[in-house]
């Protein structure tokens, strides 16, 4: 018996030691055949580069959601556009296609692409995926959901890079204001009231270049470079390409002067405590005199939800069984038809609900506009309110106090306001 014991340990370990030989390092594993759009771009190091394997830690093919949309005709016809989001972050390529298919292709298709022997190239700003036949193409779904950033023009054009060739969403003004019979063909600017800096572009041809110009909207669309004089970023305007008239929403009269409130001024420390004496609760801001009832000024970068330009926004209390509010002590004389600003929760705190009021008696009564909002997060998100209100009007954000949060029906964490903008009727 012991005998059989003896050789059936060897053979168990001559087993073991050809697997040994065969795999000496078996966590190494095997690199993953896909990468994802960042990294790809980073393959881009300031000169025309082929893709291969070893650049993409030995993958060889991406995945991407299609944005692009060529029935409104505002995009190069050779063109798709594609973006996907890897680890929080969204990045977007062009690939510049061989054979007339970039319009097969329409928004929320979700591809696969065989990258290696490819070219990474810049052309007047433009970061293309260049030579991208229909056979390296493989479809893997249709309908996928496409995702749009909300985001500040101030805050675009401060980190464009970031966002180049992909999809999103800016609320902002024409200026100067559109005059009757103005259309959007050509290069139009778009200005938040703090950054004037992005260019809306509409080709000539474009289904709805003749169409009328609003004052103020929200715009959706592909963020790119365009450098007419050479193939590098630096020096490029940074524009913004609708696809189609579909992406324009809340149109409006453009922005009263001197808005958005950015509550960049005065100091935080001027409004450090969350209720002070009634009349040390009102305070002096840019667009005039406001009263922050359960509110700071808030500046604690990555807690407070203040824009990337900026370093301070509006932080309301937590917990609270009554209402907390921003309120405006000064009326807009022309009425409104639009107002927005950003939201989020400050650091992790719960979510919380909010809504909208606005007072055309001076303050004395105030009415609700719009739906309640209860959707607080960490991510900043825009609130948009359409109106049409004539005559002096004021506005407040009323934060409901809805009690301690118990993280089952109530919810009621520390909430941060910015960038808060009236448009005129």
């Amino acid at each position: 018996m012991q005998k059989i014991l003896k050789v059936l340990a060897g053979v168990l370990l001559l087993g073991l030691a050809a697997c040994i030989k065969k795999n000496p390092n078996p966590a190494e594993g095997v690199p993953s055949p896909l990468t994802s759009v960042s990294q790809l771009r980073k393959a881009y190091q300031g000169s025309d580069v082929t893709i291969t394997p070893e650049m993409l830690a030995g993958a060889a093919n991406i995945r991407g959601v299609v944005i692009s949309d060529h029935s409104g005709n505002n995009l190069p016809p050779d063109y798709v556009v594609l973006q996907n989001t890897a680890r929080g972050a969204t990045s977007g390529i062009i690939l510049k296609m061989e054979g007339g298919a970039a319009a097969s292709f329409v928004p929320g298709d979700s591809l696969e692409i065989r990258v290696e022997g490819l070219s990474l190239v810049n052309r007047n700003g433009r970061l293309l995926l260049d030579g991208v036949t229909g056979n390296r193409i493989t479809k893997i779904a249709e309908g996928a959901a496409v995702n749009v950033t909300q985001i500040s023009v101030s805050a675009l054009v401060k980190d464009f890079g970031r966002y180049e060739s992909t999809l999103v969403e800016v609320t902002a003004d024409v200026v100067p204001v559109p005059q009757p019979g103005d259309t959007y063909a050509g290069d139009k600017q778009l200005s938040d009231g703090t950054e004037s800096g992005l260019i809306l572009s509409t080709a000539s041809d474009a289904v709805f270049a003749e169409d009328g110009l609003p004052a103020s909207a929200t715009f959706r669309g592909i963020a790119g470079y365009y450098n007419p004089s050479g193939n590098q970023a630096a020096g490029a305007a940074t524009r913004l390409y609708l696809r189609t008239k579909a992406d324009v929403a809340y149109a409006s009269g453009p922005m009263y002067s001197g808005f958005p409130e950015d509550f960049e001024s005065p100091d935080a420390s001027v409004k450090g405590s969350y209720n002070m004496t009634a009349i040390d609760n009102n305070i002096d801001l840019k667009t005039g005199n406001w009263k922050l009832y359960y509110a700071i000024l808030g500046n604690t970068a990555g807690r407070d939800r203040f824009n990337p330009a900026g370093k301070q926004c509006i932080r309301m209390q937590q917990q609270l069984d009554f209402d907390a509010y921003l309120q405006m002590n000064f009326d807009l004389p022309n009425g409104a038809t639009k107002v927005t600003f950003s939201y989020g929760a400050y650091y992790n705190d719960a979510s919380s609900t909010l809504k909208l009021e606005y007072s055309q008696d001076g303050g004395v009564t105030w009415q609700q506009t719009g739906d309640a909002i209860s959707d607080v997060s960490a991510e900043p998100k825009v609130a948009t309110f359409m109106m049409d209100i004539k005559g002096k009007v004021r506005f407040r954000v009323n934060k409901l106090g809805l009690g301690p949060t118990n993280g089952i029906d109530v919810f009621n964490g520390r909430l941060s306001i910015e960038d808060f903008a009236v448009f005129s009727n």
